[in-house]
């Protein structure tokens, strides 16, 4: 197989040539690259690549800004391979990355998603462990060593109780996300909408604990500032509600339960506090309260009543 991987570019120059730099170190040669510039304004950039010398990298500009979703959108339908990794601008990969995914795709060639091993780095490049991303892999994530295959409510309910997946190391069958797409309206939360879509629709997820992938994370990020901003989690409380009805039509009512309460965002959530109390945005500091503990109390009674129910 030929991986297809997208890079949909408007940030860091110098970022982005690293992460172009990490697919270049494949050690498997069974990958096609493309860079979709959303119309970032430095010429530079075209340059670099127009000097690159490599047949299986491709730059490509917008004539206009697309904006993060609909640049997305466009890579889904550039791609013309069915495995397809939508990569960050600042992300790395490893050697092994290719690798990795392409033994998992062909043990389970049905899944429609397929998630392997990330450990997390700072802007600097070092390996750091950042109380986000702890409790992801303490709380969440699956208590796996060997390649693992997934789907149905317990997953659902496991990604809305805490999304432990990291979207820019994912490999999708394009084909079947073409047939959803992603949600509109959303710039943060538009990678757990996409796969909780796909579980809903019966798909399969397959989770290899194989470290493979460096995730950035650093205070210059889009969900970081949007995290302050206060807009992120206003985006997240609306999604994690309208799944939560979602899911009780389909029958799946432990996963609705989790969307309703969705803990690790609302913890989340409290972690910015202290920044958006010293920069006096107050804003920002209403509506982190209100993701916070906003219905969580009656979500809580009506969990006693429920296990009240049951007992009796």
């Amino acid at each position: 197989m030929t991986l297809e991987i997208m890079i949909p570019f408007y940030g860091d120059p110098d970022m982005l040539r690293q992460t172009v730099r990490s697919v270049l170190a494949q050690t498997s040669p069974d990958w096609r690259l493309t860079v979709v510039d959303d119309g970032y304004p430095d010429p530079t950039v075209a340059e670099w690549f127009g000097a690159l010398g490599d047949d299986r990298v491709t730059y490509t500009r917008n004539e206009q800004n697309l904006g993060a979703n609909k640049n997305y959108e466009k890579c889904i339908g550039l791609a013309r391979e069915r495995d397809l990794v939508i990569l960050g601008a600042d992300d790395l990969m490893l050697p092994n990355y290719v690798e990795v995914v392409t033994a998992a795709r062909q043990a389970h060639p049905g899944a429609a998603v397929i998630q392997p091993g990330v450990e997390v780095i700072d802007e600097h490049g070092t390996v750091v462990r950042t109380l986000v991303d702890e409790t992801k892999r303490r709380l969440y994530q699956p208590k796996v060593t060997t390649r693992t295959a997934m789907r149905g409510e317990d997953l659902a309910r496991s990604l809305l109780r805490g999304n432990w997946l990291y979207f820019p190391a994912l490999c999708f069958d394009v084909h079947k996300i073409r047939e959803i797409g992603f949600r509109e309206g959303l710039n943060v939360v538009q990678d757990l909408a996409l796969v909780l879509d796909l579980l809903m629709r019966g798909e399969e997820l397959v989770y290899d604990p194989t470290v493979c992938f460096q995730y950035r994370r650093h205070s210059g990020s889009d969900s970081s500032w949007r995290a302050l901003d206060g807009t992120r989690f206003a985006e997240e409380r609306r999604f994690f509600l309208g799944a939560a009805a979602e899911l009780e039509t389909l029958g799946w009512p432990r996963a609705a339960q989790a969307a309703r309460l969705h803990t690790s965002s609302r913890l989340h959530a409290l972690t910015y506090l202290p920044a958006a109390v010293r920069k006096r945005r107050t804003d920002a500091v209403k509506t982190l309260l209100d993701h916070g503990f906003g219905g969580l109390g009656k979500e809580l009674g009506a969990l006693r009543s429920r296990a009240g129910g049951a007992a009796r």
